[in-house]
């Protein structure tokens, strides 16, 4: 009997430290699966925070973008805009698509863009206006759009064709100009800025 009492530690012993590996290694391995899928969501974030600050310093200037020869798409947005945030992914992937389509966004916070905002009538954002070649207005959306529909827009604008979504229009943060055009409604050059297709 004494020989099994003193047998008995031993092997306690050695079964509690091959239980002690065994949980070490689980635990291991629950901390390797965990910090994996942490770096997976965390790049899978990292990829859809795209600033529209950072578009915008991407995108080509309004001045040159008229100049250039080819077709153009015009954003306005604002930072504080939930539909613009949720688009601003796909335009960065737009962009980087099409570079021979011209890319510019117009910020509605800065008051430099008046003139724009008031000639193509912009009360809700995202609002995006097409232009052929020559620099004129040929379509409009408004809103946050698919992906698919602005990647249609642009090759049937790249085309030279009818935008089959034209009048497309989605969720949008409302937008109030400063000021008001002068002259109010009866304003000339305002008449028919609206393109329809």
């Amino acid at each position: 009997m004494a020989g099994n009492l003193g047998e008995s530690p031993v092997g306690s012993q050695q079964s509690d430290s091959t239980v002690g590996k065994r949980v070490r290694n689980l635990l291991i391995v629950l901390v390797a699966i965990a910090l994996t899928v942490a770096l997976f969501f965390g790049l899978q974030t990292q990829k859809k925070s795209v600033s529209l600050t950072k578009i915008d310093e991407q995108s080509t200037p309004d001045y040159l973008a008229l100049g250039t020869g080819k077709q153009t798409m015009m954003e306005f947005y604002a930072n504080w805009c939930s539909s613009c945030q949720a688009m601003a992914p796909d335009i960065a992937q737009l962009e980087q698509q099409y570079a021979d389509v011209n890319f510019v966004m117009l910020n509605v916070d800065n008051t430099k863009w008046l003139p724009e905002i008031l000639q193509y009538r912009v009360d809700g954002i995202p609002h995006f206006v097409f232009l052929n070649k020559q620099g004129v207005a040929i379509a409009q959306t408004i809103g946050q759009q698919p992906r698919t529909v602005m990647a249609t827009n642009l090759e049937a604008l790249i085309a030279g064709s009818t935008l089959p979504y034209a009048q497309s229009s989605g969720q949008v943060s409302k937008f109030a100009a400063p000021v008001a055009p002068a002259g109010g409604s009866d304003d000339p050059r305002l008449h028919g800025s609206q393109v329809v297709n």
